[in-house]
């Protein structure tokens, strides 16, 4: 029988023969989305300077067609988010029947085994990774030399990495590190076996947030089959941690990992699990920082098992910091890296987007003082509505971990605010940053308003970054041709399935 978070789902709560059928389209739909991103991104993604692809019969033909490749991806892109919602309506919170557990892990398969074997698209990222790992295999270190100065400006890895990152040190954990290391050892300076081998590595990320949603998701009351359409199935998930490799993936799944093992030592209070938990949440630290912001709330939970009074929070605060700081000291002196990685957490502050709400806030204030003749002072305005903006982070933070303690709100709505909140109003904003918050909140949300919300920002968010990763300075007429072929495309294929199949995009009363 079908299983919902490893508890088996009652048969007048599975799907009937209609709603199988719809979804077996719906299924079929992302799957030949995931196949053209993977068709389009021969031409379309962010390949390496020397892309293996040149020459060879027929696959070299989509990197001179850059238009049409792209259209290609930007078709599959629709085609998938679409899908997706078209998804969500199975899932959908007070429905009497909702799509099984072994349902939702097929439909993850048949969507994520296409896209492995993608181009590396939305990001040049993965390539300053392999970049990184090579200077660590090497013997020097990451937190000091950039790749350019570390292997040479025309080293074949340096030259993958985007101009902007070239001469910077690695902004990343020293564990994140360690598995680099191991990478290059194995793949050398073989750019395509190297992505494929850091894809492996986000994979193994993935396949923990796979395995802890859904049992956070029922410790918190809320379906297991919507907390992994909301957060495994996200198409920022497929679009930035599968195809795009970031290690964000890692770093998630790992925390999340931890806190499903440390929530078995509340139900009575097992320290080992706790620990172990901890453990692990440090260690996903140690790839991204922004995971240590679980302990915090984790040991909220602890306190209020304890008896929540203040010095329980007291005694487990003291006691998540000694967990943190050994975790650290083990991990930065066990891998050979240190605590450079401390010095190097600024590092893409050197970066100013308009994405980011305080630097815009910067660059807003900085025009209003040159139209009012006051000078031009962009650095320093942007340098003081960031440390503004992480300030109020900062409070927004403590004020979520004061409301979780006293039982106002959810601790993983906390966590999920609380990381928004850091993420949001940091320095330096990306469009797969979403995910942290998005999957926390995935696994004890329930609400309509949230659910909607996070299906339109999800969507949104995912059609708006070119799969090359690049700005097209001096031929911006690309990419409306690419978007202008794709809806031509999708609006016909949406008719023709319409069609032959019925509006399977649509919902239907329940």
């Amino acid at each position: 029988m079908p299983t919902n978070g490893g508890a088996a789902t009652p048969e007048s709560d599975l799907l009937n023969g209609r709603e199988r059928r719809q979804l077996d389209i719906v299924r079929r739909w992302g799957t030949i989305g995931a196949l053209l991103l993977t068709v389009g991104s021969l031409g379309g993604g962010a390949a390496p300077i020397y892309s293996p692809l040149y020459g060879v019969p027929l696959l070299g033909l989509f990197s001179r067609m850059p238009s049409v490749a792209m259209g290609v991806v930007w078709t599959g892109i629709f085609m998938i988010v679409s899908a997706w919602l078209a998804l969500g309506r199975f899932v959908r919170p007070g429905r009497p029947r909702l799509v099984s557990r072994s349902q939702m892990d097929r439909t993850l398969l048949m969507w994520t085994v296409p896209l492995v074997f993608c181009v590396p698209m939305f990001s040049r990222d993965v390539y300053s990774y392999l970049a990184q790992s090579e200077i660590a295999a090497r013997g020097l270190d990451p937190y000091v030399l950039g790749p350019a100065n570390a292997l040479g400006v025309d080293h074949i890895l340096t030259r993958g990495v985007p101009n902007i990152w070239r001469e910077t040190p690695a902004p990343y954990g020293p564990l994140f590190l360690a598995f680099g290391r191991v990478t290059a050892m194995i793949t050398g300076d073989h750019v395509v076996s190297g992505v494929f081998v850091h894809r492996l590595l986000v994979l193994c990320g993935l396949a923990m947030i796979v395995w802890a949603l859904p049992r956070l998701a029922a410790r918190f009351g809320v379906p297991p089959v919507g907390a992994l359409w909301l957060g495994a199935l996200n198409p920022l998930v497929l679009f930035h941690v599968v195809i795009g490799v970031h290690n964000d993936g890692l770093a998630l799944g790992l925390m999340l990992v931890g806190l499903e093992l440390a929530m078995r030592g509340l139900e009575p209070l097992k320290w080992w699990w706790i620990t172990l938990g901890a453990a692990i949440i440090v260690c996903g630290a140690m790839v991204k920082i922004p995971a240590m912001a679980a302990l915090g709330f984790l040991g909220v939970m602890v306190a209020r098992k304890l008896g929540g009074e203040l010095k329980h929070l007291a005694l487990v605060a003291g006691i998540m910091t000694v967990i943190a700081a050994v975790g650290v000291v083990a991990i930065c002196l066990g891998t050979g890296f240190g605590f450079g990685w401390i010095e190097t957490l600024n590092v893409a502050e050197t970066v100013k987007s308009w994405m980011s709400p305080p630097t815009a806030l910067g660059f807003l204030g900085a025009g209003t003082g040159i139209m009012l003749g006051l000078g031009n002072h962009t650095e320093s305005m942007i340098a003081l509505t960031r440390l503004l903006g992480q300030g109020i982070s900062v409070v927004i933070t403590i004020v979520l971990l004061w409301r979780a303690f006293k039982g106002r709100i959810k601790s993983m709505n906390g966590l999920g605010a609380a990381l928004g909140a850091i993420l949001v109003l940091g320095p330096v904003l990306q469009p797969w940053y979403v995910l942290w918050a998005a999957l926390p909140l995935a696994t004890a949300v329930v609400g309509p308003k949230f659910r909607l919300f996070a299906m339109v920002t999800s969507a949104a968010i995912a059609v708006i970054l070119p799969p090359t990763g690049s700005a097209f300075d001096g031929r911006a007429y690309t990419v409306p041709q690419a978007v202008a072929g794709a809806v031509i495309t999708f609006a016909i294929c949406v008719l023709i399935a319409r069609k032959r199949v019925g509006p399977f995009l649509k919902s239907d009363p329940v």
